[in-house]
């Protein structure tokens, strides 16, 4: 498939750009009342109003400025693959679930699902949850990081008083999670934790499973530099249906069943990335020998169901 393309049910179909929408974000952006008073729905990030307006207006220029000038890091040096961008809604409320394989996962994940809708809809640039060691080390960092807005979550993963920030604000906006906790050292889909079921059930928010795969070859565990010249695809699936939840009590045993669902839809989903990965590389070299994959890759080079093995055996973990 070419890069920049989308897969739907009629095959591979351009995905729009800046250009191909750029009368409509014009036209769009002719109506300041609204832009405006899309920013002045946006969930409280500074106490009071004047400063809470501004630091919106600061959010939403670093965050599309940012957004813009790595467009092409990931779809022309990493030749990202979308597929499914149509089952990513505009609507507040609305929370993605995606597996985790690098530190820096929530980008390629928020520039395909919401740019460049979110030149003109702020409401659609994505909350994240942040590790604290990681992303608010120190105070440049900090403060680029709370722009892009992320939510700092403290080491252990266990934060009230970042769930409670989550609940917040998820129904003024959108936000992914990585349900994991953690980022896979294998690039299998492991167990989810059950802070995000705790999430949806308190907000009920449209959940969107998010499958990706090849991020652990653009920045694998321990590096600090992204590379480029590797391969990215990821895929939006359709909204979970999790009303059979909605009844039961509010429970952590709930919500992990809850985030299990889901994670089992993910870990369906980024299988059929790895399959797409491995034809790809086949389609080069049709006489190309399991030990002449490249190695970033050869790990998933095995029978379906060793595979599929593997992959249980990760989510048990």
């Amino acid at each position: 498939m070419p890069p920049g393309t989308r897969r739907t049910g009629s095959g591979p179909v351009p995905d729009p750009g800046v250009f191909v929408l750029f009368p409509l974000l014009m036209k769009d952006f002719l109506g300041l009342k609204r832009f405006a008073r899309s920013i002045l729905k946006q969930p409280r990030a500074r106490k009071g109003r004047v400063s809470n307006v501004i630091w919106h207006f600061v959010s939403w220029v670093v965050v599309n400025v940012s957004v813009t000038l790595s467009w092409p890091f990931w779809f022309i040096l990493n030749r990202a693959t979308v597929i499914g961008r149509e089952n990513v809604g505009e609507a507040p409320n609305t929370l993605l679930l995606s597996n985790h394989q690098s530190m820096i996962d929530s980008m390629p994940i928020g520039v395909s699902a919401f740019y460049p809708k979110s030149l003109i809809k702020p409401y659609v640039i994505p909350w994240h949850p942040a590790a604290s060691e990681n992303f608010f080390k120190h105070p440049t960092l900090a403060w680029i990081s709370f722009h892009f807005r992320c939510i700092p979550v403290k080491p252990g993963r266990r934060d009230l008083k970042a769930l409670y920030r989550m609940i917040d604000v998820l129904p003024y906006g959108t936000m992914s999670i990585f349900p994991e906790g953690t980022r896979s050292r294998t690039g299998y889909v492991k167990r989810g934790r059950a802070g995000p079921g705790l999430l949806i059930l308190a907000t009920r928010p449209t959940v969107i499973p998010v499958a990706i795969d090849g991020m652990q070859d653009v920045l694998p565990i321990g590096k600090t530099i992204p590379r480029i010249g590797k391969r990215i695809w990821i895929k939006f699936g359709k909204p979970v249906d999790y009303s059979e939840f909605l009844d039961k009590p509010r429970t952590r045993e709930t919500a992990q069943a809850l985030v299990d669902k889901v994670m089992e839809i993910i870990r369906a989903q980024h299988r059929e990335l790895r399959q797409m990965r491995i034809a790809h590389y086949a389609s080069k070299d049709k006489n190309l020998k399991q030990q002449a994959y490249p190695p970033e890759l050869a790990r998933h080079v095995r029978p379906d169901t060793a595979s599929d093995a593997a992959e249980t055996a990760s989510a048990r973990d």
